[in-house]
């Protein structure tokens, strides 16, 4: 199963859209909750650091009975120095963000955390894709 869904940066007032409703068709799909939260909390922090950092970007999932795999595809600014991001703790958000309560800089850390696999292709000035893998 395909789902694809498009984030519009700044719209941090539909952030988690795709994350909640890929929520639901896991719990439709029988998914063990542990795996769910794990999913979800990648993808949540996939779909916000879209909304915060890029000007727009699309998420797509594939999930089939051995996990899902997640891609998010945006075009922004890219990361100038993905070591540094992985840090806990690391945030480039500007203070409207942060003033929101989001750009704490644990969004690749949680990702990376929560993922199988995590890979992160960046071009700065271009954009940023990640993919996410988590087996079920």
């Amino acid at each position: 199963m395909h789902v694809e869904y498009n984030v519009e940066g700044g719209d941090f007032s539909n952030a988690g859209i795709a994350s909640s409703q890929i929520k639901k068709i896991l719990k439709q799909l029988n998914v063990d909750p542990s795996l769910i939260k794990r999913v979800v909390v990648a993808l949540y922090e996939a779909e916000v650091n879209v909304v915060a950092h890029a000007y727009r970007g699309v998420i797509g999932a594939d999930i089939n009975p051995s996990g899902i795999y997640i891609t998010v595809k945006d075009e922004g600014p890219g990361i100038p120095d993905v070591e540094l991001a992985m840090t806990k703790g690391y945030s480039t958000a500007s203070k409207e963000v942060r003033e929101m309560g989001f750009g704490a800089g644990m969004g690749l850390p949680n990702i990376s955390e929560n993922a199988d696999k995590l890979s992160i292709d960046t071009v700065v000035g271009k954009g940023t894709t990640l993919n996410i893998e988590i087996k079920f």
